[in-house]
């Protein structure tokens, strides 16, 4: 999670985690990142264990940084500078917390609200900062090449076609390259490499006026997905017994947590996907890169799995609970067996045949 100070990443951290990070109104309040594991909400899990009832259901998680807030040059040195830049690049995905909440007990750093300006100023420090990383890698190629035609003319072709992406403001699309070439680009450790998408941190004020006109168009330009969550809401919700809970929400006619979003489409843009075991006592979901195969989806359970890999009964959990039962679905035609090759669909329910 990263943002200009003062944009709320705290705020929402601590209603996505629930702990109680330090959270003040005033620039680098938070200096180390704070790190929380969060469930990822699931209701076919749900509804998987309401048919199952196992004696533990174990849901698969996702982990959010809270980064120290970016300022302008901090690539320079200003604010935190390079220290923040450092932080984001161990990251695999970004969301980025854009302002839209109008609070005068919390200044803005730039005085008034506007959001394109505001996501403009954080971007642009990240890609001069790879800029740097990239125009070094070039020089360094480019002395290695007097020596040796042959020495990184793959890395040199990729680096000027990044390049070219960064000096006209742009983030990297790494789908426009093959697996061997991506492979290569994440040995960069760019930050203008990751998948990003935004958090609009709104008051209670806008809440009943979504989506909001300037993050629509901010998010459409950038070709970027839009998240809307009231930080300080959300925050205080979360602190609440479910009754109560549910009191507030009804009076601000909340159906759900915004927060959920946030995790939901976090979890998206990384590409992922889950799928279930039930091995004895306990239900549990994992999670696995979309277009992993059966044999390595076995692995990420054990390596032993993976290694004695046989095959694998298959069921999606939609049609597992639309049946209620294995047999029924099995009856139906919708249990099938499925070899080391089979890439796993999200929603997969895996029984590993293996032997080691």
């Amino acid at each position: 999670m990263i943002g200009l100070p003062n944009s709320g990443k705290s705020t929402i951290f601590n209603a996505l985690t629930t702990l109680s990070v330090p959270c003040h109104p005033y620039p680098f309040c938070t200096i180390e990142p704070n790190v929380g594991v969060i469930p990822v909400p699931d209701d076919r899990l749900t509804g998987l264990a309401q048919i199952l009832k196992p004696e533990k259901v174990t849901p698969t998680t996702i982990e959010f940084v809270d980064i120290a807030g970016l300022i302008k040059d901090a690539h320079k040195g200003e604010g935190l500078g390079n220290k923040f830049l450092s932080h984001i690049r161990n990251v695999d995905a970004i969301a980025h917390v854009v302002r839209y909440f109008n609070t005068k007990n919390i200044p803005h750093v730039y005085s008034d609200i506007d959001p394109g300006r505001d996501a403009e100023i954080v971007e642009t420090e990240i890609l001069i900062s790879d800029l740097e990383i990239v125009e070094e890698r070039l020089r360094k190629i480019e002395r290695l090449a007097k020596v040796s035609k042959d020495k990184g003319e793959t890395e040199h072709g990729l680096l000027l076609r990044i390049r070219e992406d960064l000096e006209r403001g742009a983030f990297v699309d790494t789908e426009q390259y093959d697996e061997n070439e991506r492979q290569l680009v994440r040995s960069f450790n760019l930050i203008a490499t990751k998948p990003i998408f935004y958090i609009a941190n709104v008051d209670e004020e806008t809440l009943g006026s979504l989506p909001v006109p300037a993050m629509e168009e901010l998010a459409q330009k950038k070709g970027r997905r839009a998240v809307y969550i009231c930080g300080k809401l959300e925050e205080d919700l979360s602190a609440l017994p479910d009754q109560e809970k549910a009191s507030y929400m009804e009076l601000y006619n909340m159906e759900k947590m915004s927060i959920g979003n946030v995790i939901r489409v976090g979890y998206e843009v990384l590409n992922l996907i889950t799928f279930y075991t039930v091995v004895g006592k306990e239900m549990r979901a994992w999670t696995i890169p979309r277009n992993t195969t059966c044999a390595k989806a076995a692995g990420k359970i054990h390596t032993d799995m993976e290694k004695g890999f046989i095959k694998a009964d298959v069921v999606n959990v939609d049609d597992f609970i639309r049946c209620g039962s294995e047999h029924a679905a099995k009856e139906k035609g919708l249990l099938r067996l499925e070899g080391r090759d089979y890439i796993v669909r999200d929603g997969d329910i895996l029984h590993i045949r293996f032997n080691v």
